[in-house]
């Protein structure tokens, strides 16, 4: 339960926020999913940025108080009172200001438990909506994954008359979900129905094995246009591309001038980024966050990249709700089925399933169990070798970059590349439950 103290700021940060949308009528781009939110937004932003004055929300903004000080352009007080009378001129400015607030927002939107999507759309009015992905995160606070949709699309269904709704029809849930709603859809995927989608997705490399991101061709408009996204190796990123893609057809914004920017897109830290680690190994870091659906990509993504060995080091996934148990059982069994040299677990809910699934003493050695990220690290350190391809993913609570902050080159710069680096969250610990 919230607290009175949150409950009340929530309140005036909201009255805020609404009487800044009033006074300069931004239009604004609403993001929401299980999955691809960020990396959606990023793309969506690139797209953008070079044709309109354009503000999305940056950290974890993106709650009933975070989307709000995004509206507002400020940070967070959170206990210091000065903080938040900055806050405070910080809107009166805006609401004096006639000129310079951005023309568009780019606001992604998570909500965690019912109500959440109404509550923000009853000052949140998109001009586009984009639905990502529906999975079994934050399942914890719904009855299944249907009341997941069912929450989510409200953004969808809450877009203005004259705007779009941008959805991935890949996931059978937003098909389900939004059949009948009057807005005007534009479907993305990889399947053949969808108005923008992709075909013939490569993973390329240099010469010396170093990655040249995927290359695939796009079908849009009744044009199929070759591309090439360098910085990016998981075919599940292209989603990102394809909404920023329609995005950038609302707009009105030049087809090649917007596939030019998105050739600079590169997922934000902690999703399936490329790092340097020790003894020349190379580090898939994807620990930001994790559900069945996306350790699954991650897990096919590490297939179709050739190394001489392959370490995947896998900590709990949180807030499934009654499906934990299947979800953790579901990846470790495809792990187990798939060719990988090592495998790491992280966590008691991984340490279940497999042992669930493997029975015996004897097969349980082939794999490492630890229940501390920091303490994995520092042992898989010295299994490292030469020429390794290692995976790291866990739940956000699990804190598995911890993990690789024991691996990681010295060349790296540590706060640079990866996520949750900053004071506030160096002092938190793993969730341990």
């Amino acid at each position: 339960m919230k607290s009175k103290k949150i409950i009340y700021l929530e309140k005036i940060l909201r009255l805020m926020a609404v009487t800044i949308l009033k006074r300069h009528k931004p239009q604004i781009v609403g993001i929401t999913g299980s999955v691809g939110k960020s990396s959606a937004k990023e793309a969506v932003f690139l797209v953008l940025k070079n044709n309109f004055k354009v503000r999305k929300n940056e950290e974890n903004y993106n709650n009933e108080i975070g989307i709000p000080l995004t509206i507002i352009g400020a940070k967070t007080g959170g206990r210091n009172l000065f903080k938040w009378i900055l806050v405070f001129l910080k809107w009166i400015f805006w609401l004096i200001t006639p000129l310079g607030y951005p023309k568009i927002l780019v606001l992604e939107m998570a909500i965690d438990r019912p109500g959440d999507m109404k509550y923000l759309m009853s000052f949140i009015k998109p001009n586009v909506g984009i639905l990502t992905n529906i999975s079994s995160s934050h399942l914890e606070f719904f009855k299944n994954i249907k009341e997941i949709a069912k929450e989510k699309s409200i953004l969808v269904k809450s877009v203005s008359d004259n705007g779009v709704a941008i959805l991935n029809t890949d996931n059978p849930y937003i098909k389900e979900e939004v059949s009948e709603t009057k807005t005007k859809t534009v479907s993305y995927g990889f399947n053949e129905e969808a108005y923008i989608k992709v075909t013939d997705v490569r993973f390329n490399y240099e010469s010396d094995g170093k990655s040249k991101g995927l290359s695939f061709k796009l079908n849009y408009d009744n044009k199929i246009i070759p591309m090439r996204l360098p910085k990016v190796i998981a075919k599940h990123h292209l989603y990102a591309a394809l909404a920023a893609v329609g995005v950038g057809e609302y707009f009105k914004i030049n087809t090649i001038e917007a596939l030019r920017a998105l050739e600079d897109y590169k997922s934000p830290l902690g999703r399936m980024n490329l790092i340097k680690g020790i003894k020349n190994s190379l580090i898939i870091d994807d620990t930001y966050n994790a559900s069945p659906v996306s350790t699954l990509a991650a897990i096919d993504t590490m297939n179709q990249i050739n190394a001489q060995r392959k370490i995947l080091i896998l900590g709990d996934m949180f807030e499934l709700g009654e499906d934990s148990k299947k979800g953790h059982l579901d990846v470790v069994r495809s792990v187990l089925e798939g060719k990988f040299d090592k495998l790491v677990l992280v966590g008691k809910r991984m340490h279940e399933a497999a042992q669930t699934l493997l029975g015996s003493d004897n097969e349980m050695k082939s794999v490492l169990f630890f229940s501390n990220p920091r303490e994995a690290g520092k042992i898989i350190k010295s299994i490292i070798k030469e020429g390794d391809l290692v995976l790291v993913k866990g739940s956000q609570g699990m804190r598995m970059e911890m993990v690789i902050e024991e691996l990681i080159d010295e060349s790296e710069d540590s706060k640079k590349v990866l996520c949750r680096q900053s004071d506030t969250w160096k002092k938190k610990e793993f969730v341990e439950n």
